[in-house]
C-alpha cells in the first residue's frame, strides 16, 4: 500500500509507568500492546515522556548487566550534591535535569507489519533519574498503514 492510495491512520494512548526510583525499567510489551490495538501494519511509533528527571532509550534487552554500567557510568558523569543552584526537590533535582538533557525524552521506532521494527536484543526503557519512585507519564502516537 502506497501513501498515495491510503489513508493515515493514528492511534494514542498514554501509559502511567511507576519507577522505583534510579533504575532503568523496560516496557516494550507494554508499547507493544499499544501498537497491537492500533492495527497499524506499517508506520512509526512516538514514545514520549512527560517529565523532565526521566528518559526513554533503547538498549540491550539480554543482560542486565548493560543497565548497571550505564547508572554507574552517569552517576559519574553527573554526581548528586549540594554544588548545584537549583536543589528545589533535594539534591538528585538538578542532576536528574542534566542526566535527561543528556538522554532522550523521545524515541521513535518503525511499526513493522504490526510489531515494533526493533533488534533481536533491543529494549525500550524509562530511565529514572530520580532517587525516589514516580508515576511516569508516557505517551504512545502510533500512526501509519
Amino acid at each position: 500500500m502506497t501513501s498515495s492510495t491510503a489513508t493515515t491512520r493514528h492511534h494514542q494512548q498514554v501509559l502511567t509507568l511507576r519507577s522505583r526510583g534510579k533504575s532503568l525499567q523496560r516496557f516494550t510489551a507494554e508499547v507493544e500492546q499499544v501498537v497491537r490495538a492500533s492495527g497499524i501494519e506499517t508506520g512509526l511509533c512516538k514514545v514520549f515522556l512527560r517529565h523532565t528527571s526521566a528518559s526513554l532509550i533503547i538498549q540491550e534487552n539480554a543482560d542486565p548487566d548493560v543497565l548497571v554500567d550505564l547508572e554507574n557510568f552517569l552517576a559519574k558523569l553527573v554526581p548528586e550534591g549540594n554544588h548545584y543552584i537549583h536543589s528545589t526537590e533535594g539534591p538528585d533535582d538538578m542532576p536528574a535535569h542534566i542526566r535527561t538533557v543528556l538522554t532522550h525524552t523521545s524515541e521513535t521506532i518503525p511499526v513493522v507489519q504490526g510489531r515494533l521494527g526493533l533488534g533481536t536484543w533491543q529494549g525500550l526503557y524509562l530511565w529514572e533519574h530520580r532517587a525516589r519512585g514516580s508515576a511516569r507519564e508516557v505517551i504512545v502516537h502510533v500512526t501509519g498503514y
